[in-house]
């Protein structure tokens, strides 16, 4: 054996610390790693006289492949939601009308959507006035007096 002889069993060790790292890393990327250490290893079990080289060409080859498999199996499956605001919870309410209950002074006033009271920016207007909310900027809503 010399220096760069790597043991079938090594490629398997590896592959149990990708899973390792699978488990303690959000992104299912290194998933693919270890199928591919795991193969690797399982050839060269098969085939024990091939070369250090050929091993780390086999293994880039196939954890290649196998994240480019997975990203397009991944993006065919992928659904579309039915409710696509439905985390975004103050995008939900650009286009709608509201009434002011804190006045817009200095290009600041408040309105209640259902339970819950609203920032927003906009011009000056009386409380009781109706605004439109036009954009969302964090937590604050862009408005625009509706005449």
């Amino acid at each position: 054996m010399s220096e760069f002889d790597i043991v079938f069993w090594y490629w398997w060790v590896a592959a149990v610390a990708f899973l390792g790292l699978e488990i303690l890393v959000s992104g299912f990327f290194f998933l693919w790693l270890a199928v591919a250490a795991f193969v690797t290893g399982a050839l060269l079990l098969v085939v024990p006289v091939m070369g250090f080289n050929v091993q780390v060409l086999l293994f880039s080859a196939m954890a290649i492949a196998a994240v480019l498999a997975w990203r397009r199996y991944a993006s065919a499956k992928s659904q579309t939601s039915d409710h696509p605001l439905l985390n975004r919870r103050g995008a939900q309410y650009v286009g709608r009308t509201f009434n002011l209950v804190e006045a817009i002074e200095n290009g600041q006033g408040k309105i209640k959507v259902d339970d819950t009271i609203w920032k927003v920016h906009g011009e000056d207007c009386p409380v009781g006035g109706k605004v439109k909310v036009v954009a969302v900027n964090g937590t604050v809503f862009d408005v625009e007096i509706c005449r």
